[in-house]
């Protein structure tokens, strides 16, 4: 099977350069506020055995997967699943529409980053740091049904949000290649400070010690086992066409193999990095105010925008600097993210009808401004709950077993396997089918069960079933009604005819 290459497709400047992007896709802002909890919740120490056994097991073999497929057929996923079944770009589509849907409400984060590195310079959360989040940064309603009038700040940080996104996309992947450059590193080098000054503090020492002390008897617990292969999903931005959209823009002689495991390893070490900056400024606020750790470790909003502020707002000198510094931290890895996300969606435009690329970018972000206002509404907080609950739980873990029932049962994947280690570093053996074809798809069929058996016990976090069934699944059926539209509608007829000449060469038709 010959490889497919598209001489006009734009290309990134350097193997260097995509894996810089890929890494920073993967890593972001769960980087920082959800690894270290997880870790905590489910064991310390002992939570990186499950975790880089579901690394090795499911997240780099599904990375060389999408990586792969994307660099093979140069399209995005929508056109890639299409030139394996011409149905399944309607899958495609569907897939990629989960990286549109994650970046418009995962702009919320980085809209109340913008507000809150605005308040950094007087600390002004004070030491009622939650009250501050919830009365003066979202001017909660509440509930999901009392919407009320935007929050004008939260309003000025997403719109600086979708207008850096469309200043690093409106020029293609080549101007990604240089933004990551400084995007990559710079929270790395963000997060080193951080840590630096943290562990100066008197109990530092405490918060890394219940980081790091395992609990191995947690070990037998399944739902342990089942968070870290959720984490390394939600981590390394899998199931979503991000990584196959990347792969898309690569010279036909990349190397993928070892591209894919350096990222994998990349991401998880910044996680665990980052938990020993969470921990250490979580043992110090545990110490001044006199309780455990476990007393003010909270997950996910409350980790990033209530207990670290509180901390840093407890630092003996200069608070506003080490604010600052966090909230940037935050901002630049939301960014590599947000705008990997949507270039997996908009790529599928450009390839069935070849959109230029400036024009996409704007279009998308005028749409997406626009549909992401809601959350910046009195009552969007619920609905960015809601829909974060539902395409992470629900879209993300039947995209991802499909993509491996596809790639593992229609597009002879022995052959696949092959023309991979052609080029390759490091050569991938019979496990990588094996983890494709049984072992991937049987973990998320496990936890896709329990998160419906979840749903059938009552409605998530106490919201009436029919705003959940609205705000959840509502977005995930209006979604397949979309992409079922844009497979339907017909590419340029010399699009059509460029494709089906691929497709011949590369053995799929």
């Amino acid at each position: 099977m010959s490889e497919s290459v598209n001489p006009i497709r734009e290309q990134w400047q350097s193997r260097f350069s995509f894996i810089m992007a890929a890494i920073g896709s993967a890593v972001g802002l769960g980087n920082v506020w959800r690894f270290p909890y997880i870790a905590y919740e489910c064991g310390g120490g002992a939570f990186l055995i499950p975790y880089f056994t579901a690394l090795f097991t499911a997240g780099i073999p599904m990375l060389i997967l999408e990586m792969g497929l994307g660099k093979r057929l140069q399209q995005g996923a929508p056109m890639a699943f299409g030139s394996i079944r011409k149905p399944l770009q309607w899958f495609g589509w569907w897939a990629a529409g989960l990286s549109a849907g994650i970046v418009i409400y995962y702009s919320t984060i980085l809209s109340w980053s913008w507000v809150y590195l605005f308040h950094s310079l007087k600390t002004a959360w004070g030491t009622e740091p939650e009250l501050f989040f919830v009365e003066q940064v979202l001017h909660r309603s509440g509930g999901p049904t009392q919407l009320g009038t935007p929050v004008w700040p939260l309003v000025g940080g997403m719109a600086l949000t979708w207008l850096s996104i469309y200043l690093i996309l409106r020029k293609g992947v080549r101007n990604v290649s240089r933004v990551v450059l400084i995007t990559v590193p710079l929270p790395m080098i963000l997060l080193a400070v951080l840590l630096v000054r943290g562990l100066t503090l008197p109990g530092a020492m405490d918060g890394i010690r219940y980081y790091l002390t395992p609990d191995f008897s947690k070990l037998f617990n399944i739902t342990i086992w089942l968070k870290a292969y959720g984490q390394i999903f939600f981590s390394l931005s899998l199931a979503s066409g991000v990584m196959i959209g990347y792969g898309s823009y690569l010279d036909r002689h990349t190397e993928i193999n070892n591209s894919a495991l350096i990222t994998g390893l990349a991401n998880c070490g910044t996680s665990f990095f980052a938990g020993f900056v969470v921990f250490s400024m979580l043992g110090y606020l545990a110490r001044i105010q006199g309780l455990p750790v476990p007393e003010v470790t909270q997950s996910g909003t409350g980790l990033a925008f209530v207990a670290f502020p509180m901390a840093i707002s407890k630092l003996p000198a200069l608070n506003a600097f080490f604010g600052i510094i966090f909230f940037i931290t935050l901002l630049t890895l939301g960014i590599d993210s947000a705008f990997a996300l949507q270039e997996a969606f908009t790529t599928g435009f450009y390839d069935k009808w070849r959109v230029p690329t400036e024009k996409l970018a704007r279009y998308f972000v005028m749409i997406a401004f626009v549909l992401s206002l809601l959350f910046t509404t009195r009552g969007g907080f619920y609905w960015f709950d809601i829909v974060d609950k539902w395409i992470c739980d629900f879209g993300l873990v039947i995209s991802g077993m499909a993509q491996c029932l596809i790639v593992g049962y229609l597009y002879r994947i022995g052959e696949f396997r092959r023309y991979l280690n052609h080029h390759a570093d490091i050569r991938i053996g019979a496990w990588w089918e094996w983890a494709l074809r049984y072992f991937t798809p049987f973990i998320l069929t496990v936890i896709l069960a329990g998160n419906v058996m979840q749903e059938f016990k009552g409605a998530y976090s106490g919201y009436a079933r029919w705003i959940t069934l609205a705000g959840g699944w509502g977005v995930l059926l209006i979604w397949i009604i979309l992409a079922y539209i844009l497979w339907k509608i017909p590419e340029k007829q010399e699009q059509r005819t460029k494709n089906k000449e691929q497709r011949k060469k590369t053995g799929i038709i």
